[in-house]
């Protein structure tokens, strides 16, 4: 049964606290706080939390970040329906799964220099990146993230150092490259 529904990341965060469900079925595209955030404070608080992500999501980069997180599952939206609730299950029972477009895409990829690079991120850079990506202001990311403005500055240095690049410009770049930013989406924001 359903003990609880969450419209954010915090709220996530604060009902597993309150509840303390079996299981956790998270996005990770929720506004403010996000669901990669939200699972790494939920598996900080508790280290056997069991969660599936389920996500529209098909990026690898995003997959490899909910399981650095701690996600024992990994489905996405356009998965037959049949697989989150297997997912569901297989988590209580402590397996790790992955939906079949996602255990496909990972047994080909052949992880390019700039995708490794991604991967050397902590959850917490990934999530300071996403919302630079999105346009987001240093104020913007410190509130959403419930972090100081020069931890972020700090975090964006540390960033930029690690993936290489020199400046914003570059870092959305490598951002539209690795499809971590959607060129649809930005053209939306500008109208």
């Amino acid at each position: 049964r359903v003990v609880a529904e969450a419209a954010d990341g915090a709220e996530a965060y604060q009902l597993y606290r309150q509840h303390h469900p079996d299981i956790v079925v998270m996005d990770i595209s929720l506004p403010g706080q996000s669901g990669l955030k939200a699972l790494d404070r939920i598996r900080q608080l508790d280290a056997d939390a069991r969660i599936v992500v389920f996500s529209m999501h098909q990026n690898l980069v995003f997959v490899a970040q909910a399981r650095r997180a701690g996600a024992m599952a990994y489905i996405t939206k356009s998965s037959d329906p049949h697989m989150l609730i297997r997912a569901i299950f297989d988590a209580f029972e402590g397996k790790h799964s992955l939906s079949p477009d996602i255990a496909m895409a990972l047994a080909v990829e052949q992880p390019g220099e700039q995708q490794a690079l991604l991967e050397q991120l902590t959850v917490r850079e990934f999530e300071v990146l996403r919302l630079l990506l999105e346009t987001k202001t240093a104020q913007q990311i410190s509130e959403i993230l419930n972090i100081s403005p020069k931890t972020v500055a700090n975090a964006h240095y540390i960033i930029k150092r690690k993936l290489g690049v020199s400046s914003d410009i570059e870092l959305t770049r490598l951002g539209i490259r690795l499809q971590l930013v959607n060129l649809t989406d930005l053209t939306e924001e500008a109208d």
